[in-house]
């Protein structure tokens, strides 16, 4: 469906608009909410992270109601942010649309073949890796517009900044997915391994060398270490093109059935888990696994 005057097009488009109303109503001065008027752009921060994992965990979950709820609350979080940049005149949620959208057209010749929306249906035949290059082709040319710009700012403000691939990567995400995503912006620069086994060797190598910082005492080097293992811990998920994030959630919902499944039996034995030994709950564990937990 593409015709933007379908009925369904009008119903979204009217949801917009009343959303953005009662946003503005939100922050009104004079009758707005308290807690809203008082927030900033960085006090939205926690929520906007929370509500994004939550949106994963509904899909995960497969539960469309709540699905529906939680890219509620984060397209509100979307709203909120456009209403507090637009009071300040810095762009209003008009122009994230049509930032994103213009984005959009840009990054997909091979349905726009002239770069505007009215090409659309002037399709050229390419297949996912074709499309994938290409778009990584125009976000390259995107990039060295943004570091002309860059250039040009710092030079006006005297002021001189080492540009790299790398500072496409927010330094606001997530550790695990910024560890990703800079690994990922390095290898398609050529700096990775093309086989797994240097990659498992790697993970061995960094282990080695948290437990020798241990063995020593040293407790800050451990710390360092055990960041490089995470860090490997996370290429090695790259090259088996594997989502550290999902099997991270996957590993800890298998370790909660396995530990709930020890509560249960315990508690049916009328034993608590402080009462057992270690080398019972690791029996326990290793029954639960026979379990198929």
């Amino acid at each position: 469906m593409s015709d933007p005057e379908s009925p369904e097009f009008a119903a979204d488009a009217n949801a917009i608009k009343k959303l953005l109303q009662v946003m503005a109503m939100l922050r009104d001065a004079e009758h707005g909410c308290p807690w809203d008027l008082e927030q900033t752009i960085h006090s939205l921060i926690p929520y906007t992270i929370e509500e994004v994992y939550e949106v994963v965990d509904a899909i995960e979950r497969k539960n469309m109601v709540d699905l529906e709820d939680e890219l509620g609350d984060l397209l509100f979080q979307v709203v909120f942010y456009s209403q507090l940049t637009r009071e300040t005149d810095t762009f209003s949620f008009a122009d994230v649309a049509e930032t994103v959208t213009e984005k959009l057209i840009r990054r997909h010749p091979h349905v726009f073949s002239t770069g505007a929306i009215e090409s659309f249906g002037e399709s050229v035949n390419l297949s996912p890796d074709q499309v994938v290059t290409n778009w990584e082709k125009i976000k390259g040319q995107e990039r060295e517009i943004k570091r002309a710009k860059q250039q040009a700012t710092d030079s006006d403000v005297g002021q001189s900044k080492s540009l790299s691939i790398l500072d496409e990567v927010p330094r606001a995400l997530p550790a695990l997915e910024r560890a990703r995503k800079l690994q990922k912006k390095a290898a398609r620069a050529g700096f990775d391994w093309t086989e797994i086994a240097p990659v498992i060797a790697k993970l061995r190598e960094e282990l080695d060398e948290f437990e020798q910082a241990l063995s020593e005492g040293d407790s800050d080097r451990a710390a360092s270490e055990l960041g490089d293992v995470f860090f490997s811990a996370v290429n090695l998920a790259r090259h088996q093109k594997t989502e550290p994030e999902t099997v991270l959630r996957q590993a800890n919902l298998k370790f909660e059935d396995r530990f709930r499944w020890i509560e249960a039996r315990l508690s049916a034995e009328s034993r608590s888990l402080e009462s057992c030994s270690l080398e019972e709950l690791d029996a326990l564990w290793a029954e639960a696994k026979t379990q198929g937990l």
